[in-house]
């Protein structure tokens, strides 16, 4: 999470999002950089609103910080976290990916009781709009990256190059009609925000 607090923006972290590369370029502009614990960093809409919020709001007498997120193709989304579960560190834990399919993977997400390698959240989950109307302000598709970086220079007042930063090895993405179809029933939510960003 990255605060711009002259800004009044807040830049909420999505894992597999470009996140990390956005936070190196950018972290020395802002007021406050949360990069650990990852429950921080990844904070999604109702932890910033029960914590960080009120904070601003009472704390800090500022009412008016908007928020900025980025969202991926949800396929793509799954795709990043089965390849980055495929490491070396992980190797040997509950949480690894190495030696199956993405297919089976991503079958593993559909269920009910997740397994732990599956276990990876949900971006739909994470900005989720709060009752008292706290959500995100600016929402970017991943895939568009010059609407992001656009946005960013202009409320930034700065020129931005991202860098590549922790990007997991390449491993073949395929998913079966059967397995996509699934998905796509299961997590219609992650489809139908992402589908209705511009």
């Amino acid at each position: 999470m990255l605060v711009f607090w002259k800004e009044k923006l807040v830049f909420l972290s999505v894992p597999k999002t470009g996140t990390t590369a956005i936070e190196a370029a950018l972290a020395p502009l802002a007021s406050i950089v949360v990069s650990n614990p990852p429950e921080l960093k990844h904070a999604p809409v109702y932890r910033y609103n029960r914590f960080f919020r009120p904070m601003f709001e009472k704390a800090c007498n500022e009412e008016n910080m908007e928020t900025l997120a980025v969202m991926r193709e949800p396929i793509s989304w799954l795709g990043s976290w089965y390849r980055y579960r495929q490491r070396d560190f992980l190797v040997g834990t509950n949480r690894s990916t190495r030696g199956m399919n993405f297919d089976d993977f991503v079958d593993a997400y559909t269920r009910g009781d997740q397994p732990a390698f599956a276990n990876v959240g949900s971006q739909a989950k994470f900005l989720e709009p709060r009752p008292n109307g706290t959500r995100v302000n600016h929402l970017f598709r991943y895939e568009d990256q010059p609407a992001l970086i656009g946005f960013l220079e202009d409320r930034l007042a700065t020129k931005i190059d991202l860098p590549r930063r922790n990007v997991s090895e390449q491993h073949p993405l395929d998913l079966s009609a059967r397995t996509e179809a699934k998905l796509r029933r299961k997590c219609s939510a992650e489809f139908e925000l992402y589908d209705s960003l511009s």
